[in-house]
């Protein structure tokens, strides 16, 4: 009688571990990164010229405390730390899920070359490319730095620096 119950939680465990997908798969090690274009339709960009690219480091066995940094061609970061939300892990935003294919979406901080901070949204894709969005104001404020919206398509890359 006992068998079929300890077959089962081993059954159960198996299939859990398949569910839980790990992230570690996304670190770029010394010798990689992730870069890629913004998306160039105007209607989801605001603020980032149509030929801009993104390039990432990332650390993640440390996403919670030293995730990695962004450069970007514009110049708007230069091997920029990601700055975690330490909130975030411990809030129901950390299960932010939208739209298919993506294991992980992880909100971070980021000070822009202006000296103002620019929310970064990663999303780890199924496929092991990356999505970043980039935030920053709304339109219509009369003061402080522009707005920002940008979306990033990030593929891992070999050799560590950027291409810009």
């Amino acid at each position: 009688m006992r068998r079929p119950i300890v077959t089962l939680a081993v059954s159960l465990a198996a299939l859990g571990a398949v569910q839980c997908k790990s992230v570690r798969e996304y670190s770029t090690g010394s010798q990689e990164r992730y870069e890629g274009g913004v998306v160039k339709g105007n209607f989801v960009r605001s603020g980032v010229g149509e030929d801009a690219k993104l390039c990432l480091t990332l650390d993640a066995d440390r996403l919670s405390d030293a995730p990695g940094s962004v450069s970007s061609s514009d110049g708007r970061f230069k091997a920029t730390p990601l700055r975690p939300v330490p909130q975030f892990f411990h809030d129901p935003i950390s299960t932010l899920s939208f739209g298919e294919g993506r294991t992980r979406n992880i909100v971070y901080a980021a000070q822009a070359g202006d000296g103002q901070d620019v929310l970064a949204v990663l999303s780890l894709m199924e496929s092991g490319d990356v999505e970043v969005r980039l935030l920053r104001g709304a339109p219509g404020a009369d003061a402080g730095p522009p707005p920002v919206f940008a979306v990033f398509l990030l593929k891992r890359e070999k050799g560590a620096a950027c291409s810009f």
